[in-house]
């Protein structure tokens, strides 16, 4: 019960996080042409992961109350990219480049898809 008060807990954060650097981020460049604000979260989440994981792994710190509270919900909740990455990564690392590369495009592509058939749904439910 604890890690998953401590992943609520985390995900609120970095859900906070999140809406906070990016509209300053997007009011930074004021652009409406590109979202540099989920950009940038992204690309800060990423960079996150890989530090903690990094340190992790060579310095075996993270319990598992830890790793709830900052992998999976301040980080979860900041930008669920950053695993995504930090999944992809893994499997290259291991000698799985195909499964990488599967899971990168099939996540991108079928994502997509999937907005645009929820979007589509939305739109013929409500004329």
């Amino acid at each position: 019960m604890q890690v998953i008060l401590l992943v609520g807990l985390g995900g609120f954060v970095g859900a906070v996080m999140r809406y906070l650097v990016t509209g300053w981020v997007q009011d930074l460049f004021r652009s409406l042409s590109f979202p540099y604000g989920i950009f940038a979260v992204n690309i800060i989440g990423c960079l996150l992961i890989g530090v903690v994981a990094g340190l992790s792994e060579s310095r075996n710190f993270l319990t598992p109350e830890v790793r709830g509270l900052v992998v999976v919900g301040l980080l979860g909740g900041f930008t669920t990219f950053s695993a995504f990455g930090y999944e992809s990564f893994e499997l290259l690392r291991s000698g799985q480049p195909i499964t990488a590369f599967a899971n990168i495009f099939l996540s991108v592509a079928v994502g997509l898809v999937a907005v645009w058939v929820g979007y589509s749904a939305a739109q013929l439910a409500h004329p």
